[in-house]
């Protein structure tokens, strides 16, 4: 039960406390990255528009228009017949959908590049490597994010079971 204090804060702040001690910690290690990286290698005057307008279109068209349906249509199917009170008799199967499709998608956000070969020579120049196993990498993470995730229901519905 939260106290009256607590309840104050998140009615003022519009979220818990602990919300502000994450955003302030992901500040931190924001502020970490550029101070050890530097603003040289993060911003390229000549070229700093093509990146925001890359991924201003990606984030309107790609997640706005195509993603955001798309997984909204899936969370509704997921979701669907759902009572307001739970079966304790029933282990939902939606999360345990959810949190390997969304390893998925953020693994696969970070490493495109890599998983789809692009910007090959660059990275070998870099590194003294090739991308090809960025894509059986990624796979095998994903399908190893299913499978726990298969296993942690099958261990719910096994103890729901007994």
């Amino acid at each position: 039960m939260s106290s009256p204090r607590s309840t104050r804060w998140s009615r003022a702040y519009g979220a818990s406390g602990w919300h502000l001690a994450l955003m302030l910690g992901s500040l931190v290690v924001v502020a970490y990255v550029v101070a050890t990286v530097g603003l040289d290698a993060l911003w390229d005057p000549d070229v700093w528009w093509q990146s925001i307008a890359v991924w201003f279109v990606g984030a309107v068209v790609l997640h706005d228009l195509v993603l955001f349906p798309l997984y909204a249509l899936a969370d509704r199917l997921l979701t669907r017949g759902r009572t307001t009170a739970p079966d304790p008799a029933r282990v939902p199967l939606v999360n345990h959908v959810r949190v390997p499709s969304l390893v998925a998608a953020l693994t696969f956000l970070l490493f495109f590049p890599g998983i789809l070969r692009r910007g090959g020579d660059t990275y070998v120049n870099a590194t003294g490597l090739d991308q090809d196993p960025f894509l059986l990498r990624w796979l095998l993470l994903v399908l190893a994010a299913y499978f726990v995730s298969a296993a942690v229901y099958a261990v719910r519905w096994v103890r729901v079971r007994r």
